[in-house]
């Protein structure tokens, strides 16, 4: 039987489709927040067309990253997704209850690598 190098696909039940869903959407409604609050305190400080574009520069990038941290029913990655949002701050474990114990075992244990 050939070997290949993808992982075991995590089953998801449809709560856990749910749980990660809203986890997903409290995380990226606490980081647009954040973001909002960056960009109306740095464009009040614009003094230049320098400083402008940096913003502009800033915000593109910011989105790109944003589209595709947040993109919709990557559950093979959700594991890691929900890793690094709980290392960037947006989630806590408890945002997560319910997850099977497997689940927040990997998460947990990708949160401290």
């Amino acid at each position: 039987m050939p070997q290949t190098n993808h992982p075991v696909e995590q089953q998801w039940s449809s709560a856990e489709q749910e749980i990660a869903r809203q986890a997903c959407d409290r995380a990226r409604e606490r980081e647009m927040t954040a973001l909002l609050t960056y960009v109306r305190e740095t464009a009040g400080a614009i003094a230049s067309m320098e400083t402008l574009w940096k913003l502009h520069d800033f915000l593109s990038a910011r989105r790109h990253d944003l589209d595709s941290k947040y993109a919709e029913d990557q559950y093979d990655a959700m594991i890691f997704l929900f890793a690094r949002l709980i290392k960037e701050g947006w989630l806590s474990l408890e945002d997560l209850a319910g997850l099977e114990a497997s689940k927040l075992t990997k998460i947990s244990a990708l949160t401290r690598l």
